[in-house]
């Protein structure tokens, strides 16, 4: 089988795996195409993840100023997270 392509961007990437996931769910492809989804899903899935951690470095990266004018890093929180 060879590589899957590297999405065009993130959102290009989250339509594909969800057009995939809704593949898969159907259930009545043959195997070899539905390990080969699977296959390309998990590329998505990791290339997706990777995006998400760029994206929240550079949210930890923005600044804050303190009341006294020195800038400060605030770090990422997931909602719900403590």
């Amino acid at each position: 089988m060879k590589s899957p392509e590297a999405p065009e961007n993130f959102e290009a990437a989250m339509k594909r795996l969800t057009e995939i996931v809704q593949s898969l769910e159907k259930g009545d492809l043959a195997l070899e195409a539905s390990l080969g989804l699977f296959e390309e899903g998990v590329h998505l899935a990791t290339y997706s993840q990777a995006k998400l951690d760029a994206a929240e470095k550079r949210v930890e990266k923005l600044v804050s100023l303190r009341a006294n004018g020195e800038a400060e890093t605030v770090p990422f929180r997931v909602h719900g997270e403590e």
